[in-house]
């Protein structure tokens, strides 16, 4: 069960070039603030939170800021990314040390928090043993592995008992007005995101608990089909592994550049629809040992007060 045949090299190339994937930033720190909105909602205490695509590692401060105690691991599948990632903490930690260097007096205990463990590995095959975190934390990024059955199954593997999954994604109607504008390509230009639906059945597959599906329609405006393109490269591009190369491009390119000035709302911009998949999970209490033995979980029952009844 897979979501399209997407080229992982293809994609490591794509975010191979951070200055490239920069201008799309807006919109995934847009998403971080959502999902932390619907965090603050759950309860979890976790001792480690792994961030899987963490890309420049942008959500670090704000995980960090509300789970002040917990050790940060930062998985992405791009070494230039990883790189970017490592360069921000350095300049991170060089500026508070900087601070605290005036603001405590000299020799003065304290210092700034433990920098994240920085990974660079397959979401469905991470460098990491089993149970070892309490918080698994992907932001728009999970749309990008062609197997996020196998993804899930991984995720569920290091994450603890109780452990929470919280992620987004794009849904089936992200970019469908370029989707709309490229009716006869040969082949695929855009990729076909999987529905909210199927993620949800792969979780409970994959052995999670009471999985939480939701989504919201966002929609981008332009004034040129030049800027709506950019952000689409921007934002991953196409990673299909059958998309059309060469001459033929060029005359799709065309076509698609009539086709979407043809689709101009009323106040003469062009609109850029934009799906965002919302989900969070836990994984349950085990029921067997590593042997198949049972484990039977109670929890204690009060004692009834006395009736007074003979």
């Amino acid at each position: 069960m897979g979501s399209a045949p997407i080229s992982l090299a293809h994609v490591r190339a794509l975010f191979g070039r951070p200055a490239r994937i920069a201008p799309s930033d807006f919109l995934r720190r847009e998403i971080a603030a959502r999902m932390f909105e619907r965090l603050e909602l759950i309860r979890v205490a976790p001792e480690a939170i792994i961030d899987a695509g963490c890309g420049e590692g942008a959500d670090f401060a704000v995980l960090h800021q509300r789970f002040p105690q917990a050790r940060l691991i930062g998985i992405d599948g791009s070494q230039a990314m990883i790189g970017e990632a490592a360069a921000r903490q350095r300049r991170t930690q060089s500026a508070m040390s900087r601070l605290l260097a005036r603001l405590l007096p000299q020799g003065a205990g304290g210092g700034a928090a433990a920098a994240p463990s920085l990974v660079c590995g397959d979401y469905a095959r991470l460098p990491l043993p089993n149970a070892s975190a309490g918080l698994l934390w992907s932001n728009l990024a999970l749309h990008w592995h062609p197997r996020p059955h196998e993804v899930f199954a991984e995720w569920r593997r290091v994450l603890r008992d109780e452990g929470l999954l919280m992620f987004s994604c794009f849904g089936p109607d992200t970019f469908r007005e370029l989707r709309q504008a490229r009716p006869l390509a040969r082949a695929p230009q855009v990729l076909p995101f999987v529905d909210m639906h199927d993620f949800g059945d792969m979780l409970v597959d994959a052995g999670f608990a009471t999985p939480v599906m939701d989504m919201e329609m966002l929609t981008l405006t332009y004034d040129t089909a030049d800027k709506m393109l950019a952000d689409v490269r921007a934002l991953g591009g196409n990673p299909l592994a059958t998309r059309a190369r060469g001459l033929a491009t060029h005359t799709l390119r065309d076509a698609t550049y009539r086709a979407l000035e043809a689709g101009r709302n009323a106040a003469g911009k062009l609109t850029l629809s934009i799906e965002v998949i919302y989900g969070h999970a836990f994984r349950p209490l085990a029921r067997t040992t590593s042997r198949g033995e049972s484990i039977v979980h109670f929890t204690p029952r009060k004692q009834a007060g006395n009736s007074g009844a003979n």
